[in-house]
């Protein structure tokens, strides 16, 4: 075989052995083709028994026989029908035998023979993995790697340069560079900033034949992205925030938000903020926001504006982490001023207390003083606050709140065996805006007063048995009492008086609050006497001593050895011998004589005729008199003299003369009037005068089921207008002047505006 730039004919020739009819196989490369030349020059086998007369055909078999190569059975002639690819299929073997054309026998035994392809560059260099996407940190160094890169050859590397792969790269200069014989992509440019340009697009081109001219040459592209490093502190957005609060905000609310914007991504932007100066250091505090990003600014402690009205903070925002690239001392952090003001808002009133306790006995008088709220209106106005109990927390009306100075007292007596705690609530309202309401509990504890009778606990009957000795133990006795002292109860007992003495019974004090019930003799029978009753006194230890006489009664029983009762028949009731069947008989009828009489009186008023009266006067169930004049004011009331209240003193109380009225269903108007001028001693206002009415009426119980209503046109000593009354007014007819009207407040500036002269340039009072 010859390997030129053209093939020449490849003639194997087969020898026949002479004097032998065997034949002799034999192997053979034909040799290699060039799959580039097609169709190329036939290869030839040939037999020495060959004569050239056309008698031998040959017959080709193997792989691609028929497909891809075929032979001239006339000549032995060898042709590639297609092309061939080294890259597919490398070698052939085939099998070639010359056969006798006329009987088909065969003349030598089959012949073997391999056919090699041989390799030329016809395929490119690829990269079976491409596009690539790859990941470079920020300012990396010069030199830093970034992907490996390999491109894949299909030519045969041992034959030639056809698969000697050489890389260089076409686009990505001068930021990158690849290595010419490992395909490593490395950075070429130092200091690159992901801020400035984060992507990259590198285009690597892998050519065979070592580079040369006319080698084949593949690309593929690098997408390469550079990741964040922390390399820049956070900056604030403002140097100077500007936030409000209401007042009112609750704790917890949130005041404004803050941010310092970090050119990072990612972890490398999370920030972290506190407050690290200012006055409002303990007023409010500052959080991160689930995102990492901004600082979230909230109030921490009640807020007053009457008391601070603005606050100054200093928030530091700071990377959560630490610098990448080593340029300061410690961790980026940038700093800000947060100015917050506080709103006013109309604020309810406050107490000078969360809440009230105290004590009374449970034997003080009604009307006594318990003690003062105070609330204030905390806001810059400082309203007048007007105080209440709410109905639902004192629904027996026990208490009574004087409405202008807070003054708590009590309105009946408290009984500690009843109600032992109460708890009130006090409302403070303003004045001028009703809707500011707020609330203050007041816990009443009634003290204990030694004020309830001691007695028999489980107070039953007790049983003596017939045959009892003197001596001996029937009963212990307990007693029990309401009142609960401090140092514990401690109860005396003794028999009454009475029976001190007495020859059955005797009583031992065990001065451990139990007593016991001893027989003084023997020899007890039913038939005698099957009852006794035996007095005890008990008295308790306390200041004032209580004591209280409970009687005992004792059965006499019929018990056996042990001490069992066995019965207690009460004594069987007989008529006295005196009284006769015939004197029973007579009572019993005179018993009937009268029921009958008073049975006919009823029957009788029940019948009597009734007065005549018109429908209208039957329908008629209240009285009611109008008078359409006006009348000469206080001067035409006869039914009530005022003047002579002016003086309660020289008013007689008759002892034992109650009032005719009930306890009101509403509150009392009094409760209105400053209490202040009710409790003082030798006041004589009008006052004071029905306040005492009002009481003496509040604890009469046989007061009729309607209320006396007097009403008087008089607010006061401790009004600010004093009486309205035209009583002591002067008699003088000159004209008056009425400018004072401006002095009394909101509630007469109507009268004011028309009959007064309102000075613009002086503030009002209230």
């Amino acid at each position: 075989t010859q390997n030129n730039s053209t093939h020449k004919i490849l003639k194997t020739t087969t020898k026949h052995t002479k004097g032998s009819q065997n034949t002799q196989n034999r192997r053979s490369d034909v040799g290699d083709f060039n799959p580039e030349i097609f169709p190329f020059e036939p290869q030839q086998l040939h037999s020495d028994m060959d004569k050239g007369d056309g008698s031998i055909k040959y017959i080709l078999n193997g792989e691609g026989a028929g497909t891809t190569f075929t032979i001239d059975d006339g000549t032995g002639d060898i042709h590639a029908i297609q092309r061939l690819d080294r890259e597919v299929k490398s070698q052939y073997v085939l099998r070639a035998q010359a056969r006798n054309r006329l009987t088909d026998r065969p003349l030598e035994p089959e012949s073997e023979f391999i056919v090699k392809i041989q390799d030329i560059n016809d395929n490119e260099p690829r990269f079976l993995d491409g596009p690539y996407q790859a990941t470079v940190p920020e300012m990396s160094q010069i030199g830093t790697s970034v992907i490996h890169l390999t491109a894949t050859d299909a030519d045969d590397p041992t034959y030639g340069n056809s698969a000697r792969v050489v890389y260089s790269i076409l686009e990505g200069q001068p930021y990158f560079s690849v290595d010419a014989k490992t395909g490593m992509v490395r950075v070429s440019l130092a200091d690159m900033d992901r801020e400035i340009r984060e992507n990259y697009t590198v285009l690597i081109q892998a050519k065979d034949m070592g580079g040369q001219l006319g080698g084949l040459a593949g690309t593929t592209t690098v997408n390469i992205t550079l990741s964040d490093i922390n390399d820049n502190p956070p900056m604030f957005e403002q140097r100077l925030y500007q936030m409000s609060v209401p007042e009112s905000a609750p704790v917890g609310s949130v005041v404004g938000r803050v941010w310092a914007k970090d050119r990072d991504i990612g972890v490398n932007s999370e920030m972290k903020y506190s407050i690290i100066d200012g006055d409002g250091r303990d007023t409010f505090d500052v959080s991160t926001d689930p995102s990492n990003l901004f600082g979230i600014i909230t109030v921490k402690k009640p807020l007053d504006f009457e008391t601070k009205p603005s606050y100054t903070l200093k928030v530091e925002g700071a990377n959560t982490q630490p610098e990448a690239v080593p340029r300061h001392r410690g961790t980026f952090k940038d700093v800000t001023i947060v100015h917050v003001s506080v709103e006013d808002v109309d604020e309810p009133p406050r107490f000078d207390a969360s809440s009230y306790y105290v004590e009374m006995r449970e034997d003080a008088v009604a009307g006594a003083q318990l003690r003062t709220v105070s609330a204030r209106d905390p806001d810059a106005a400082n309203n007048t606050v007007r105080y209440y109990i709410e109905k639902s927390s004192d629904p027996q009306k026990n208490f009574y709140i004087d409405i202008t100075s807070g003054s708590l007292m009590t309105v009946r007596l408290l009984d500690r065996e009843e109600v032992c705690w109460h708890n009130i609530t006090v409302l403070a309202m303003e004045m001028n805006n009703p809707s500011q309401i707020s609330s203050v509990s007041v816990a009443v504890k009634v003290l204990d007063v030694n004020d309830n009778l001691p007695s028999l606990a489980d107070f039953s009957e007790v049983y003596v048995c017939e045959n009892a000795k003197a001596g001996q133990l029937i009963q212990t006795v307990t007693a029990e009492d309401a009142d609960e002292p401090q140092a514990g109860h401690h109860f005396t007992y003794s028999l009454a008086p009475e029976a001190t003495n007495n020859p059955n019974f005797t009583l031992r004090d065990n001065q451990d609050n139990t007593a016991w019930i001893l027989t003084r003799r023997g020899g007890w029978s039913q038939s005698e006497q099957s009852l006794y009753y035996l007095p005890i006194v008990i008295s308790d230890g306390e200041q004032p001593v209580q004591s209280s006489t409970s009687t005992l009664t004792v059965r006499v029983c019929s018990c056996d050895h042990k001490g069992s009762v066995m019965t207690c028949n009460a004594e069987a009731y007989s008529l006295p011998a005196s009284l006769s069947r015939g004197a029973l008989i007579a009572i019993l009828c005179c018993i009937f004589v009268l029921l009958v009489m008073i049975l006919l009186m009823l029957s009788l008023r029940t019948h009597r005729k009734k007065p005549f009266l018109c429908d209208e006067e039957e329908n008629v169930h209240e009285n009611i008199v109008r008078y359409d004049d006006e009348g000469g004011g206080e001067e035409d009331t006869e039914a009530f003299d005022i003047a002579a209240m002016w003086n309660p003193r020289e008013a007689h109380h008759h002892v034992g003369k109650m009032r005719q009225d009930m306890l009101p269903e509403i509150e009392s108007l009094s409760r209105y009037v400053p209490q202040a001028c009710v409790m003082g001693g030798g006041d004589s206002s009008v006052h004071g005068y029905v306040l005492a009415k009002l009481l003496e009426a509040d604890f009469d119980p046989c007061a009729p089921p309607y209320d006396s209503l007097q009403t008087y046109a008089y607010e006061g000593e401790c009004s600010v207008a004093e009486s309205l009354s035209s009583l002591q007014s002067g008699t003088s007819n000159a004209d008056h002047e009425y400018d004072y009207l401006n002095d009394w407040g909101p509630r007469f500036k109507k009268l004011a505006d028309m009959y007064g002269v309102l000075e613009t340039n002086s503030p009002p009072l209230w």
